[in-house]
């Protein structure tokens, strides 16, 4: 994601309209709107792909009530901001009748891949834990292809997430309640660069 003004605060309303419009004006591109900056999040590699295809799978197998959803969610309720996560776990019909930005209410887990980009960093290491931890979401999921570690945030406090557990690929985690899934991460390990 790329700030495109480190300066520019934008009002939720108005930020609503301007996603939709540049949107579908912009090819390739998706905005997000997190501590009140608004930014662009690109499309991804086909090795992020596969592993949301991976975890998918598993959560489906695990959990058939609920899905992972590719969902905008309005976050930081104070705040006014809008994400998209690469994956949203909530149960199947959590979204249905809302519209592209939807009530975070029913989700269990937010899952990011680390891109290959320069504001990885900050969007999914920093600001995104902060607003989902803020907006109450039980479990934020990190898949930093970088590092080479799954990273488990749990237990937030409407500020930050209490817990942190980094695990490197390779090795199995346990998803807390209420995901309560375990993940083999050994497969990630083929897609990294």
């Amino acid at each position: 994601m790329t700030a495109l003004s480190d300066h520019a605060e934008v009002a939720p309303g108005e930020f609503e309209e301007f996603a939709l419009i540049a949107g579908r004006l912009a090819m390739g591109i998706r905005f997000e709107l997190v501590d009140g900056r608004v930014g662009v999040k690109h499309v991804a590699d086909g090795d992020h792909g596969r592993i949301i295809q991976w975890l998918l799978r598993i959560c489906i197998q695990a959990r058939p009530e609920l899905f992972l959803h590719s969902q905008g969610l309005r976050i930081q309720p104070y705040r006014g901001g809008f994400a998209i996560p690469d994956g949203s776990l909530a149960p199947a019909d959590a979204f249905v009748g809302q519209g592209e930005w939807a009530d975070p209410d029913q989700v269990l887990l937010v899952v990011e891949v680390t891109s290959y980009d320069t504001d990885t960093n900050l969007r999914d290491r920093v600001d995104k834990p902060r607003a989902y931890a803020e907006t109450g979401i039980p479990v934020y999921l990190l898949i930093d292809r970088d590092s080479g570690e799954v990273k488990v945030h749990s237990e937030p406090d409407g500020t930050r997430y209490g817990r942190v557990l980094s695990v490197p690929f390779g090795k199995t985690v346990a998803l807390p309640s209420p995901v309560d899934i375990t993940l083999d991460t050994e497969p990630l390990q083929a897609w990294v660069r």
